[in-house]
């Protein structure tokens, strides 16, 4: 989070998982999720505070990456150099039994919300 930190954005983390321990596809897919999400918010927002929170229940591991950019413009195009994030982090999430949703705040911001499977992942 240093790196993120260095351009220009606070993070706050929020983790609620106890001392469990997950299979390491999961934990490796959750890394890289909050990991493109930070990058995400450095390189297209220009977002002061991005909030990580990681929780778990019985079955999943639950990751939400929100920041506090300003509102897009509602017909704003996607950037030329718009890259393959979004794309990787769903490709990563699904792999594991998980799934990505992501979208603009309701009056300003971008959240990611992941959800990983605890429980029959592949370790």
């Amino acid at each position: 989070m240093a790196g993120v930190e260095a351009g220009g954005v606070r993070v706050s983390l929020r983790r609620d998982t106890g001392d469990a321990a997950f299979p390491s596809v999961v934990e490796a897919t959750a890394y890289r999720i909050v990991q493109e999400a930070l990058t995400n918010v450095v390189k297209h927002s220009a977002a002061r505070h991005a909030a990580v929170s990681v929780t778990r229940d019985a079955a999943r591991l639950t990751i939400e990456i929100v920041d506090d950019g300003p509102p897009a413009p509602p017909s704003a195009a996607p950037p030329a150099d718009r890259g393959f994030g979004l794309i990787g982090m769903r490709e990563r999430a699904v792999a594991v039994g998980g799934g990505v949703t992501y979208g603009p705040v309701p009056g300003g911001g971008f959240r990611v919300h992941a959800e990983l499977p605890t429980e029959g992942a592949a370790s």
